[in-house]
């Protein structure tokens, strides 16, 4: 059943309306529980579109199998998606950097503490974003390290390749991951692919994942795929691998590849002169899980991040 969870008038007529799917077993009782799927709250991150399509087409072909409630947000932020922007057009904002917002706030103010209101009670969000247009990323869960403990079991289950576990000086507090967690309701966030992209293996990988969550939470009954046992990165150094040359970077190491501490990654190249400016190299031995997409490159950009072992 589709709702409208926030509908508030914007100039010349218009409307800004956020809606959600909620899926419902025929049979309901107090004490079902309830998983939302948020995504679309960045603009330009477009994976978890084909995530909803796809975990709403599963669940409908056999409503036999549903116990609980999923409700399906697949724009939190549609004025972003209709114009390609990050952030909310307009208003010149970062969607996730106002929650929890507030009901007597500014406009956008009042639409997250709406949005957060309608996910209050849930038993588990999946809060899913994209890589921007520059980087892909491996699926991976990303959580505060103050609520490892709580969430990493769930990030087990949810068949990514990676969990990232921050320090929890580098968590914003106005996400919608953070006030939800404060809230009690336990949110993982996930982070794959890249900007404006579909990549339809990630997921199919990801719904493989959350429908193996939701079985083990006793919302879903029916066959899940077996899940891959993802890498955590507590005890394991992070390798920052940046460019110390403007130019063009021609990547040869690929997501998921194993390098060696001096392999060469790739090689930021002069298309004036046809020189190499320079080789890149890993500093570390290890998994990459970052890798630079677009090619045009200045001194500091990120070029990729690696994954090194727990003796790192």
């Amino acid at each position: 059943m589709v709702e409208t969870v926030v509908s508030m008038g914007l100039p010349v007529d218009e409307r800004l309306e956020i809606k959600k799917n909620r899926l419902m077993p025929e049979e309901t009782s107090d004490n079902m529980k309830r998983i939302g799927i948020v995504t679309g709250t960045h603009g330009d991150e477009l994976e978890g579109q084909f995530v909803c399509y796809e975990l709403n087409q599963r669940i409908q072909k056999h409503p036999e199998y549903l116990h609980g409630i999923v409700d399906i947000y697949p724009a939190f932020n549609p004025l972003g998606i209709d114009s390609i922007t990050r952030g909310i057009p307009m208003f010149d904002l970062d969607m996730n950097r106002i929650f929890p917002g507030s009901e007597e706030g500014p406009m956008m103010e009042t639409m997250v503490s709406r949005l957060m209101s309608d996910l209050k009670g849930a038993d588990m969000c999946i809060d899913i974003h994209a890589s921007n247009i520059y980087l892909e990323e491996m699926p991976q869960v990303r959580i505060n390290e103050e609520t490892a403990d709580q969430l990493v079991p769930y990030a087990r289950l949810l068949n990514v390749d990676f969990v990232w576990i921050h320090a929890a000086a580098t968590v914003l507090e106005s996400t919608l991951a953070y006030s939800l967690n404060m809230i009690d309701v336990p949110t993982l966030v996930v982070e794959m692919g890249v900007g404006m992209r579909i990549t339809k293996d990630y997921g199919y990988q990801l719904v493989d994942g959350i429908l193996n969550l939701m079985k083990e939470m006793g919302i879903w009954s029916g066959p899940v795929e077996s899940v891959r046992e993802p890498l955590i990165s507590s005890d394991r150094a992070i390798g920052f691998v940046n460019a110390d040359h403007p130019g063009i970077y021609l990547p040869d190491a690929r997501i998921f590849d194993e390098v060696m501490r001096g392999d060469v990654l790739g090689r930021i190249v002069d298309p004036l002169t046809g020189s190499v400016l320079e080789e890149v190299k890993a500093p570390i031995t290890g998994k990459v899980f970052t890798r630079r997409e677009y090619p045009i490159v200045y001194s500091g950009s990120l070029l990729n991040r690696i994954l090194g072992g727990a003796e790192e």
